[in-house]
Parts: C-alpha cells; sequence; structure tokens
C-alpha cells in the first residue's frame, strides 16, 4: 500500500534506512574495519595497517584473485552464449514443450550447490572423462550453477520484444542469420549484458560447488576467505573479502557503463 503523508513517508524511509544500514551497511563495515585491523579486543579495533592488502597482493591471494577473474570471466561468457542459444531456440520452437525444456534449465538452481559440486566430482573422478583435480571442473561447477539466470534473463529480454521487427526483416529479404545478427541480438543486448554482469557476480561469490571440486592451484577467493577465517585468520581473511566486493562491484560498473555507451551509440 502507498503511503501519501508526509509523516507515513518519513517513517518508512527512516525504517528502510535502518534496516540497510543494520543488515548491509554495519556487517560491511565492520569488515572493512577489520581489513585494516592490527587486533581488535574491544569494540573497536586497536591500531591499523595495510600489511593484510599488502599479502592480499601477491602470493597465494593474488593468485585467489586471478583465479576468480578466469573462472568467473569463462564460465558468464560460456553461460552467456549457450543461454542465449537456448533462449532463441525454444521460443522458435514455442508449445507446451519449449516450456517444459525452459523449466529445466532453472533445475540446477534449485539443486544445493554442496550437491551440485559432489556430482560432479563424482561423475568426473573416472576416465573416459577424468576432469577431478583440474581447473576445467571448477568453470563447469559454476556454468552449472550461473546458466540458469543467463537462460532467464535472454528469455526475459526475448518475450518483450515484438515479433513485428523480426516480420518486418524477413519480407524486407533478411536471411535468418542476418536477422539474428542485425535485429534481435541487438533488441536483447541490454538484457545480455545484464545477464552477463548477473553471471559474473554470481560466479565470483559461489562457495558451495567449488569448495568440492577445486585443485590446490586454483583456490578462488571465497575458498581463500573460507579457508583464512577457519584458520583464525580473521583479519586476512577480511581484506580479501573487500578486494572481492570492490573487483566484483569495479567490473560490474564497467559492464554497465559498456551497456550504457552500446545503447546511447546505438540511439544516436
Amino acid at each position: 500500500m502507498l503511503v501519501w503523508s508526509r509523516s507515513g513517508k518519513a517513517m518508512v524511509w527512516s525504517f528502510a534506512a535502518l534496516v540497510i544500514g543494520v543488515v548491509f551497511l554495519a556487517p560491511l563495515a565492520v569488515i572493512l574495519a577489520a581489513s585494516f585491523a592490527r587486533q581488535w579486543n574491544g569494540v573497536l579495533p586497536s591500531g591499523f595497517t595495510l600489511e593484510h592488502y599488502a599479502e592480499a597482493g601477491g602470493g597465494a591471494s593474488g593468485a585467489a584473485v586471478f583465479a576468480s577473474l578466469t573462472t568467473g570471466v569463462v564460465a558468464s561468457l560460456v553461460a552467456l552464449i549457450s543461454g542465449a542459444w537456448a533462449a532463441l531456440a525454444l521460443r522458435a520452437q514455442g508449445g507446451g514443450a519449449a516450456r517444459m525444456l525452459g523449466v529445466l534449465f532453472f533445475v540446477p538452481s534449485a539443486v544445493p550447490s554442496v550437491s551440485v559440486g559432489l556430482g560432479l566430482l563424482v561423475a568426473f573422478s573416472q576416465k573416459p572423462l577424468l576432469l577431478n583435480g583440474t581447473t576445467a571442473i571448477v568453470v563447469i561447477a559454476h556454468f552449472v550453477l550461473i546458466s540458469a539466470f543467463s537462460f532467464g534473463n535472454v528469455s526475459a529480454g526475448l518475450a518483450r520484444v515484438s515479433p513485428d521487427f523480426e516480420e518486418v526483416a524477413s519480407c524486407l529479404g533478411a536471411t535468418p542469420a542476418y536477422r539474428l545478427r542485425r535485429v534481435t541480438l541487438p533488441l536483447v543486448a541490454p538484457y545480455l549484458f545484464a545477464a552477463f554482469g548477473l553471471s559474473f557476480a554470481l560466479s565470483m561469490g559461489e562457495l558451495g560447488a567449488t569448495v568440492m571440486v577445486y585443485p590446490p592451484g586454483w583456490v578462488t577467493l571465497p575458498v581463500a576467505i573460507f579457508g583464512l577465517t577457519d584458520r583464525g585468520d580473521i583479519f586476512s581473511g577480511a581484506a580479501l573479502t573487500i578486494i572481492l566486493v570492490g573487483v566484483t562491484l569495479l567490473l560490474l560498473l564497467g559492464i554497465e557503463r559498456t551497456s550504457a555507451i552500446w545503447a546511447q551509440a546505438r540511439n544516436g
């Protein structure tokens, strides 16, 4: 129900600010303070240092940043291509079978990520598909978990595209490939950018399946953070957490900016 009175709006905004501050900003502020802390024995940390960030810039922590970025980009690109392809194919097919197949794409998102990791670990631990202990199984795990979101975003974009544009292009003699490249894909481009951004963000934060399948030489940031905090190194884990948040946020802002520039160039 909408609130029209000034006092009611003030109460709603105050409540929203309180919830956002307690649920989102306060935990992030604590993590940020811990990433600079030397010790934390009281209410506030005592002593500040940049050592935790210096350690995160190289060695195992630096390798974890590289592993997360590589896994996220590769898995998100594969999920985007396959999800867009599936959405286009099911849209062309139509009917009840297409709707049923579309539902199947969301099954991995309904399964706990730990179960996905265990399933992949069992499935690819024997020849001829022996992937256990390789980086490929980590990328596959991330792809399985994020593919549904890529498919869902592209499907939502295609549902908003009027078939009139494609029919007009066909009447003017456009081939299916040309129509797809110059009409359909440009119309759903914002959804393609959104699908990649969402998939990348989910991949960067994925832990459950990754901790089941990752090889020793390919430790992602969430796994590294979990390992540090599990050993009691809270401050180093907090520094890696801030790096994870910062890298993900910067790349998402970059994707959003690229999408805005593309849309402006297309409209102008």
